[in-house]
């Protein structure tokens, strides 16, 4: 498939096809509000948009200092939502994050009753930050609100307002104190979006903008409305057979055979592939690539270019892969190389 996708083999409604126009009109007036702020990193905005408008949750792992909550926090302010941090710690409890139930007493009355108090997981964009320095049990407790954009408190239902997403980050050089995020959890974020240090002349710049007087005002070319609008869109976009194919092999082909019908690499250097979570996030992550970039329908280089961020959490190398120095980029890397690109049916 080329570049230049015909509307006939993509959007067919006009409204659709609309509403795509205002998806990348859209792209654009974040990015050029968020550059007020945050200085460089397009990989890095670029994921986390496309994280945006799937719907999906997404794990940011970089050193302490590069903006990661900046990053996320200004996210929020350019699209007008709600932004919640939490600051993950060794005693933080699930109800930290949820909320929980309060007695009150009726000022009229004298009576006492539970009222709920509201966590602030009850934001439209959340920042999970350092999730892996608490314990599994609070960890587990964004399991929910991140599946199921709902919390339950004392038997109590609670639906989360939409939009709502959840971006975590991670400290890579920080072992001690800390709790790894167990592959149940991993497989729950669309993307690891890696950040790293910025190149001379943009960190030059940071320096420069940062030590002066900082006061900007956003507008709001997208809104939490609009967002719920594009994450539909996404899900309409029809994607051909032969990229569901391909992003189904890549999963597949990533996890070791028990009969060692695998390739070579993957028998010697994987513990765990990825799952078919990973190719739902693969498929729908190349068609908002695709209606940002002006086509209206997938292709194979939309696929190839995401399976780093959505496979390196869910490729995990083994014990021989981390004792010869070998990364999940790398077996990636040997992954797009050993599953071909459909040559037919495009």
């Amino acid at each position: 498939m080329t570049d230049n996708v015909s509307v006939a083999q993509g959007l067919e409604r006009q409204d659709d096809i609309a509403l795509a126009d205002k998806m990348r009109a859209g792209r654009e007036g974040i990015l050029r509000e968020i550059r007020k702020l945050i200085i460089g990193q397009d990989d890095v905005l670029e994921e986390v948009l496309l994280s945006l408008f799937v719907g999906g949750n997404s794990l940011i792992v970089g050193v302490p200092g590069l903006a990661k909550t900046l990053l996320i926090q200004t996210m929020a302010r350019v699209l007008d939502l709600k932004f919640s941090r939490i600051q993950f710690t060794p005693d933080l409890m699930p109800s930290d994050i949820t909320g929980t139930d309060i007695i009150q007493e009726d000022a009229a009355s004298g009576r006492r009753h539970l009222v709920f108090a509201p966590g602030p997981v009850f934001a439209n964009i959340l920042l999970a930050d350092e999730i892996n320095r608490t314990p599994p049990k609070t960890q587990s407790a964004l399991l929910e609100a991140m599946q199921e954009h709902r919390v339950t408190v004392q038997g109590t239902t609670y639906t989360l307002e939409e939009p709502f997403h959840v971006f975590a980050t991670q400290n890579p050089i920080e072992l001690e104190g800390t709790y790894p995020l167990p592959e149940a959890q991993l497989d729950r974020f669309m993307f690891e979006i890696v950040i790293d240090h910025l190149s001379e002349e943009e960190e030059l710049e940071v320096v420069r903008s940062t030590t002066g007087i900082q006061d900007p005002v956003f507008n709001h070319a997208v809104t939490g409305p609009d967002l719920i609008a594009f994450q539909k869109l996404v899900r309409r976009v029809p994607a051909p057979d032969a990229v569901l194919r391909y992003a189904v092999a890549l999963a597949r082909t990533s996890r070791p055979a028990p009969n060692g019908n695998s390739p070579e690499f993957v028998h010697k250097w994987i513990a765990y592939g990825a799952s078919v979570r990973a190719a739902q996030y693969l498929i729908l992550g190349a068609k908002a690539r695709a209606l940002t970039r002006s086509r209206y329908a997938p292709s194979f280089d939309d696929v190839r270019a995401l399976a780093h961020p959505v496979l390196r959490h869910r490729v995990l190398t083994n014990f021989h892969a981390e004792s010869e120095g070998r990364s999940s980029g790398e077996m990636i890397d040997k992954l797009l190389e050993a599953v071909p690109v459909p040559k037919s049916g495009m």
